[in-house]
Order: structure tokens, then sequence, then C-alpha cells
């Protein structure tokens, strides 16, 4: 079968499509023909050796898939041969097939096409733990998401629409921040490109101040970093949440009086350490963010397709923060 494989350290431009041998089901495991696989940041930082899991090489990125099951081994009662199933599986979902442990593999709907199913567990996973479990947020309060435009930020657009609150979609463009409003966002905010000086800074934190309103942000979800949390930080309401999501402008420096002044919690968000230690938790939350598909309250936003042997390009176009909404690699 073809694999995209990673076999040193290194950019984008450095995995290679491979032959490699097929897969079988050893006991608890399924083999899955994978027709999608999503596209995540994690993705990134794993070929080069930058992120806190580091996989043996040779092996492929891709930490989120959908396909079909095609073979079952010992012990396996949850799916069966032919069920059309996603999956977080950590990493090896840029192949045309794989053997999984079956507990990672939830069922989808008839009617959920591979590449929204693709595009589904990770950031609305990651969001809706976050804001739920870690964040708190209730109706009516205010919630800023900055890189609000990207997957799990626009999937925490949506699920902070669904949970009731105010939400404000703050992005690098125009065209982004569009694209927020239309999945339910309340109010944009176009940022600047950093790194800032004190004085863009200020600005900064001035803009997300006004969007906020007076009482400022109840929960603020940082997918971005760098020099945006410490102005995003600026505009917490007393007693609010500071979610650290990721760092793609780098990872911030934050003067801990602020957190201080206001009372807030800085909170850190670790979802794939999460569904580990609390599994029960975790198929809740799948149970609850299947029921707001069904519903029509969220649906994944994919703005790019690309093919298996252009899997370099997908994530160097979501590592240059490009993408709007999901990239998915497609698997035939």
């Amino acid at each position: 079968m073809k694999a995209i494989l990673s076999t040193a350290p290194g950019g984008p431009e450095t995995l290679l499509l491979q032959d490699i041998a097929g897969a079988d089901a050893g006991p608890g495991q399924a083999v899955v023909s994978i027709r999608a696989c999503g596209v995540n940041y994690p993705d990134f930082l794993m070929i080069e050796d930058k992120y806190q899991f580091k996989p043996p090489r040779p092996f492929s990125p891709g930490s989120e898939i959908s396909g079909v099951v095609t073979a079952i081994g010992g012990g396996v009662t949850d799916v069966k041969v032919g069920d059309r199933v996603l999956g977080s599986i950590g990493s090896g979902g840029m192949r045309e097939e794989i053997a999984v442990d079956a507990a990672r593999l939830t069922a989808i709907p008839d009617g959920m096409p591979f590449d929204e199913a693709a595009a589904f567990l990770m950031t609305y996973g990651t969001s809706y733990y976050a804001l739920k479990d870690r964040g708190f947020l209730k109706p009516g309060q205010t919630l800023l998401v900055t890189g609000a435009a990207g997957g799990v930020g626009l999937a925490a657009v949506e699920l902070g629409r669904a949970m009731g609150a105010r939400v404000i979609a703050a992005a690098s463009s125009q065209q982004k921040v569009d694209l927020c409003l239309a999945r339910g966002a309340d109010l944009g905010v176009v940022y600047p490109a950093g790194p800032f000086d004190r004085d863009g800074q200020k600005a900064l934190a001035d803009q997300f101040k006004q969007a906020c309103g007076a009482d400022g942000a109840d929960v603020v979800y940082d997918g971005v970093g760098g020099d945006y949390a410490e102005a995003a930080l600026r505009c917490m309401a007393w007693e609010g949440r500071f979610l650290v999501i990721g760092f793609p402008a780098g990872i911030p420096r934050v003067p801990l009086n602020l957190a201080l002044l206001k009372s807030c919690d800085i909170v850190g968000v670790f979802w794939g350490a999460a569904v580990a230690r609390d599994p029960a938790g975790h198929q809740a939350n799948i149970k609850a963010l299947m029921a707001l598909y069904a519903t029509g309250k969220i649906k994944p936003y994919v703005s790019e397709h690309f093919p298996l042997a252009r899997a370099g390009e997908a994530i160097s176009h979501l590592a240059g923060r490009k993408a709007l909404g999901k990239v998915v690699v497609m698997v035939d």
C-alpha cells in the first residue's frame, strides 16, 4: 500500500510517498481502509520532532482519519467489517490503510461525508473539552477566540454559539473574520500581523477590549499564542478563564500580575491526554458532539482537499496559517 512517511526530522518537503506492507488486525484491533485524513498543526510539529509525542521513524503523520473497517482482530465487539468510522490515532493516518485499537474508532452517521468525518474529532473534541470542561462556558457569557478561522478556532466559534455564549472571533484578515461571522460569531476583530512592540500590543489589547465590552471576556480561547496572548489576557473579565490551546505564533511570556489583578485563571488544555485519562468523559463528549452535528448546530468547514501524494503540501498550507477551517488529505 501507499504511505506518506517521515524518515528524518524536517519540514513537509522531507516527506516521502512509498510502498509499505499492508496492515493486519491484531487482538483488539481493526483494520481501516482510510478514505480521508484531517491535517492538524501537531502534524507539522511532529515531523520536525517538536511535538510532545515523537513516534519512532519511519512514521506517517496524520492523527485523525475516517474510512471503512475491512478486518477485525480477536476480542473486537465495538465495530464490525463494513462500518464507516472515524478515529483519533495519534499518528499514521496518511496512508491507505492502518490497524488501530478498535476502542479508538467511532461509528459515523450514514449522512456524514468522509472528509467531514476526518475533520471532526480533533477540532470539535479539543474545543468542546476546552469550553465545557476547562472553561466552564455558560449561556450569556462572552467568549473571545483568537485564530478563530482555523480548525479548532472555527469549532470553538460554532460551539460557543451552540452553548449560548456571545462570541467574538479574532483573526488575521477580513476574509477569515467573515467566515467566522457566517458560522455564528456575533462580532469580529481583524488583528495585524505580529510580533508587536509595546505600543502595538497595547493597541491590540484595546481592540479586544472594545469588542468584548466593559466587562471583558469571561473565557478567552487562545489558539495563537505569541504576542497575542498578553493582549487577550488584558481584556479578561473578573474571574475569567484564559484557555491555553496552541502556539503557532510562538510560546508567550505573559506577566502573571495580570492574572492576579483580574483574579482570573490561566488554564491548560491538553485534549489528547485528557482522552487517555478519562475515556468515559471523552465518550460522553463525543455523544454530545454527534447530537449537535445531527441537529446542524456544528458542521466541519473543509476549505482544501489534497490527494495523498501531495500530503506534504497540505501540511505546509496549514503551517503557513493560510487555511480556513480544515484541510483534509483524501485517500483513494
